[in-house]
């Protein structure tokens, strides 16, 4: 497994996040793609490599798995 080191990693939100927290924010790192919590930053986070990702934005896009 790979460790997400704090300094390496370059968060980022959802553009149409609305800005109040309840976020989950992701990094592109060494093939894998970390999310984590934006309420909790310094919390764990959990890393998924770059294709099982696309599945997973593919899935939602097509209205394979519901969100929201």
């Amino acid at each position: 497994m790979h460790e997400v080191g704090p300094i390496e990693a370059r968060w980022r939100t959802s553009s149409y996040s609305s800005g109040n927290g309840q976020c989950v924010e992701i990094a592109f790192l060494h093939g894998v793609v970390a999310t984590r919590d934006s309420k909790n930053p310094d919390g764990p986070t959990l890393a998924f490599p770059v294709p099982v990702w696309a599945a997973f934005v593919a899935s939602v896009t097509e209205g394979e798995m519901p969100c929201g």
